[in-house]
């Protein structure tokens, strides 16, 4: 059970498996020194002919041994630490060096829940197996073969039967993996509909994906009182792992005693034959004795690997998981960067998540280079679908988006990503301080580019009067509101200082004072850049160069906010209708 794959991707960790077993093979010989030492001990004081200096001798060799056995035990284990750290170094880097090269469209290949798992409990199994199961597989192998050119020199017949007993132990353990696999390979591959296949993650995955499900939406279970079915439903999926794993559990019970029966059986015949060969006055007492007591060294290696079966199962598993993410497909890599000058069109551009029906239909606008134009319409009328594409999140579209002259299709993502910054109204906000979240956007920023973003955002008040920069934010933004988190990513956004700019709902949970702050930060902004502006609120959009209104996936009207009104189209009825809802709620 070893995945050549994993070893050749993994070869800088062999020095520590080599070196584990190194260290292991040494403690045996330090072992067998001590058994050869007792040995003669116990035959001369039998004959008579211990003396003072063979006592010394003997106490001095024996610490000596100890001392070398307590070094080679502590040497191992730090053999086994260090090829598990390279293994999670190594595979969380591969993982993570995948996502990357997959870009935005990760999500369309494999599902983020998935990827979680792999790189956290996968990784873990392959690191014990790594670092614990290998190494113990070929040291197994070498123990025995070590110990046999040892007796062989002392009596032929023990040596021999105690060696080919040996295999008998992987040949039981073999027995029940086979078993084992068979169960649990329906358990540890992943199930994802489609049309011309189906896999599955299994009871286990299942398990934990619906835990989280309700613990998320505790609250709105509560609300409509089912949190009893959701509990009934979970224990159901408990029950049917629980027979599974005890399932399992037996047959590694069952393969634990096959491997004491083999292991005991053996050392005895060992010990049987040994005894035959003393009377029979072929070997002397001392050669005796340590045939006895070498025995069980024999099986014991072997028996450890048997007892780590559980893990090999586990990592072969999860080996098999990790390379199904590390083999996904890569699109080819665009090397073209975004032109230094030049809007950006999009010409005739439809769009269909499942090919069902178009979200987008013949779709055509222009984001000025310096300026603000904006896309408004009601909710699912395919404005942040229209951003996803903007930012190479979405692709396979119909029509053109072009930069200049140059096809969007033929820019690399990572240009896209230095020259258009995507601000949303769920930006993601990172545990950390305030200081490290905007760093992200501009690295080598100055403390003062700092709180001036702050400022035009309306959050320096706040933070000032808590640590300032140092601010501890807890995990997804936990101890800000969710208008705080929006305003410290517009003021990551607006540090990054990019050629463009989509803000897609960005101030909807702002508070009116500090969004009339932003607005006017995003005007400024439009005189210099390029500003895409997304708003249910067609407050947001008056002073835009140009508003499209879309309506289910169409473009319905364009124009400046003064010119739609005119038209008495979507446009003027929204805005009647929303400031009627204003006007009352005084706003």
């Amino acid at each position: 059970m070893i995945n050549k794959r994993l070893v050749r991707l993994l070869s800088d960790g062999k020095k520590y498996i080599y070196g584990n077993i190194f260290f292991q093979w040494i403690n045996l010989i330090a072992n067998i020194v001590a058994i050869f030492l007792i040995s003669g001990f116990i035959s001369d004081t039998y004959y008579g002919n211990v003396t003072d200096a063979k006592l010394v001798r003997l106490i001095v060799i024996l610490a000596i041994a100890v001392l070398t056995r307590v070094i080679c035990n502590v040497a191992s284990s730090k053999m086994s630490y260090l090829s598990s750290k390279k293994v999670k170094q190594v595979l969380r880097h591969k993982i993570m060096e995948k996502m990357l090269t997959l870009g935005n469209t990760y999500n369309e290949k494999v599902r983020t829940s998935e990827v979680v798992q792999v790189s956290v409990e996968g990784v873990e199994q392959i690191e014990t197996y790594f670092g614990l199961y290998l190494p113990q597989l070929f040291y197994s192998l070498l123990a025995p073969l070590t110990l046999f050119a040892v007796i062989v020199f002392m009596s032929f017949t023990p040596a021999i039967v105690l060696l080919l007993c040996v295999p008998l132990i992987p040949i039981s353990i073999a027995a029940v993996q086979t078993f084992a696999k068979k169960l649990l390979a329906k358990y540890w591959v992943m199930k994802i509909a489609g049309k011309l296949f189906r896999k599955y993650w299994g009871v286990y995955s299942e398990l934990g994906d619906t835990f989280l499900e309700n613990l998320q939406g505790l609250t709105t279970l509560k609300i409509y009182q089912a949190d009893e079915y959701k509990n009934k439903k979970m224990n159901e999926e408990a029950e049917e792992f629980r027979k599974i794993t005890m399932k399992v559990l037996t047959m590694q019970l069952n393969s634990i005693t096959i491997m004491d029966i083999v292991a005991y059986g053996g050392a005895a015949l060992g010990i049987i034959l040994t005894v035959k060969q003393f009377v029979a006055g072929n070997i002397r007492l001392d050669q005796a004795i340590a045939i006895i007591l070498l025995s069980a060294d024999f099986f014991i290696p072997m028996r450890q690997l048997g007892s780590f079966f559980h893990i090999a199962m586990n990592g072969m598993a999860a080996i098999d998981k990790i390379f199904k993410i590390l083999d996904l497909e890569v699109p080819e890599e665009k090397t073209m960067s975004l032109p230094g000058k030049g809007s950006i069109k999009v010409e005739n551009l439809s769009f269909s998540y499942d090919e069902s029906h178009n979200v987008l239909n013949d779709i055509s606008i222009e984001l000025l280079e310096q300026g603000m134009v904006s896309l408004v319409g009601a909710s699912g009328s395919g404005k942040s679908t229209m951003a996803s594409l903007l930012m190479k999140r979405s692709k396979n579209y119909s029509g053109k988006i072009f930069v200049g002259e140059v096809d969007f299709n033929e820019i690399s993502e990572k240009s896209v990503m230095d020259n258009i910054t995507y601000i949303s109204h769920s930006s993601y906000i990172f545990k950390g301080t305030v200081r490290d979240n905007l760093l992200m956007a501009k690295a080598d920023a100055r403390d003062e580019e700092l709180w001036d973003v702050l400022k035009k955002t309306n959050l320096a008040d706040f933070f000032e009067a808590d640590n300032g920069l140092d601010f501890e934010i807890a995990e997804a933004g936990g101890n800000l509101s969710g208008g705080q988190k929006q305003r410290l990513a517009l003021a990551r956004g607006l540090l990054h200082d990019s050629r463009f700019y989509i803000f897609d709902e960005s101030t909807s949970n702002i508070d009116v004072e500090s969004e009339e702050v932003i607005l006017e930060q995003i005007k400024e902004l439009a005189k210099h850049k390029g500003i895409l502006m997304i708003s249910h609120r067609l407050a947001n959009v008056v002073s835009s160069d140009k508003i499209f209104v879309l309506e289910k996936g169409h473009l319905r009207e364009e124009g400046t906010h003064e010119e739609l009104l005119t038209t008495h189209g979507i446009y003027s009825t929204l805005w009647e209708t929303q400031q009627s809802l204003e006007n009352m709620r005084g706003v």
